[in-house]
């Protein structure tokens, strides 16, 4: 049997856009999505909007105790911004007393939250103001994350800042699917410049108000693996990386951002706007890291770049690898081995801070079509991901990776912006034509024994 050390959270992630439903209700204000779902509705999966997706806010007592029938002993999801702070000033109430209540729910049934702040749900009102690529927001998320910090500590302890930050720079100022979805590299830029600012503000905020917690923050991991050796193709996987990875990665560890960043930045004039208190504001590190792994990132030297560079393409191009595994239902490549890359690189080059892998998993549509006479989901290709990928993740921490636990994504079936329901990848089925009614898969029982053996036979 391949075992875990001693105390691995065994989990699951979420986010409150893609569960909670309830979107314009209960004093909740409109997010970039809910105004974008009014405007364009066409852009979204069969008109699946955010309105309802999970009604967990309805079912969360019963999704509790699920979290236990399936053997989690950890959960991370997330506040809405917009529910907790409609205008950004006033605290709603009944948010308050929704989150308290569904936090304690979670406890009372064994289960650890990892409280997360922000997962691409931009409030309107400051999405109105400019969103990310104004000064305004750092301050106005610092002021979010004290509030939440003070409203919620006594019953969480451990508290993420952003979920995949890279994703609402890369979706909505690069390749558009995301709001406000404009193609603009310099705009990106200052917009994760901001977002790494709100971040760091946020920690300091928590270092004050809750001193004896911890704080992380989750990324989204996609390794670079070169074409070649070539000198070429080498460069393009260093921006890539500098981009993807170190832009984020380094400073939430090391304090700074690294100066082949910089460099990279100014020589494509694409350096953001700064003030001279950011680099100490920078130095507010974090107790953790989660990596979302679900794909490799291959890529190879442009073949007729534009100086200076336009778009990313113009640093590096996606390398088509011949030899490559391929998820059919999302298109995704498989690469297990990169896992055991990802728990070398947190050792050598990020002081072997404590990570865990905080999401990873695997996209189906058409579930159905896997449901056997009973009812249920037979996916035992989930289970083979999740076995191929724990294998290279326990292969790392025997070698002296520092990881503490596995989420996976996700618990019970999720909306997913624009691709609303069309891929699943929960432990319960959620039933659309029938109140939202959840149905065990075979994960969630091959989970809970993986969770309460602390480990799998091999």
């Amino acid at each position: 049997m391949k075992k875990f050390p001693k105390g691995f959270l065994w989990g699951a992630a979420t986010s409150a856009p893609q569960t909670e439903g309830h979107s314009l209700q209960n004093g909740k204000s409109k997010t970039t999505w809910d105004y974008w779902y009014e405007k364009a509705p066409e852009k979204f999966n069969e008109r699946q909007g955010p309105a309802n997706t999970s009604n967990l806010y309805e079912m969360y007592t019963e999704d509790c105790k699920r979290m236990q029938e399936v053997g989690l002993n950890s959960y991370r999801t997330s506040i809405s911004w917009a529910r907790l702070l409609p205008d950004g000033q006033r605290v709603n109430q009944e948010a308050v007393t929704f989150y308290r209540d569904y936090f304690k729910k979670i406890k009372e049934n064994g289960v650890a939250p990892i409280i997360n702040l922000f997962h691409f749900d931009m409030p309107m009102w400051l999405m109105e103001k400019g969103g990310w690529e104004v000064r305004e927001s750092v301050s106005a998320f610092a002021f979010y994350g004290k509030t939440a910090f003070e409203l919620f500590g006594d019953l969480v302890t451990d508290w993420t800042t952003f979920n995949e930050p890279i994703v609402h720079v890369e979706m909505g100022y690069l390749y558009g699917y995301h709001y406000p979805a404009v193609t603009d590299f310099k705009k990106a830029v200052q917009v994760g410049y901001h977002t790494l600012l709100a971040h760091a503000a946020a920690v300091k905020e928590f270092r004050a108000v809750l001193p004896k917690g911890k704080i992380g923050i989750i990324l989204n991991i996609t390794p670079t693996y070169t074409r070649s050796a070539s000198s070429a193709d080498q460069k393009a996987g260093e921006a890539s990386d500098l981009l993807n990875t170190k832009s984020f990665l380094d400073p939430a560890v090391h304090g700074k951002i690294p100066q082949a960043l910089i460099d990279l930045l100014a020589k494509h004039q694409l350096t953001p706007q700064t003030q001279a208190e950011d680099a100490e504001l920078l130095k507010n590190t974090v107790d953790f890291i989660g990596l979302n792994y679900y794909h490799p990132r291959r890529v190879q030297a442009p073949q007729n770049p534009t100086l200076p560079a336009q778009t990313p393409e113009d640093l590096y191009e996606p390398y088509d690898w011949p030899k490559k595994r391929i998820n059919p239902y999302r298109g995704w490549e498989i690469y297990p081995e990169a896992l055991y890359d990802v728990a070398m690189m947190m050792k050598n080059e990020y002081n072997n801070l404590p990570w865990f892998v905080s999401e990873n998993g695997m996209g189906v549509a058409d579930e159905e079509r896997f449901m056997d006479e009973k009812g249920m989901i037979q996916d035992d290709y989930r289970i083979e991901f999740m076995i191929e990928h724990l294998n290279y993740l326990h292969k790392g921490i025997e070698d002296g990776s520092n990881c503490f636990g596995y989420h996976t994504w996700t618990f019970v079936d999720c909306w997913s912006w624009l691709n609303g329901y069309r891929n699943r990848y929960g432990f319960y089925r959620v039933d659309l034509e029938d109140h939202y009614k959840r149905s065990l898969k075979k994960s969630g029982l091959w989970f809970k024994q993986v969770s309460q053996n602390n480990g799998y036979d091999v």
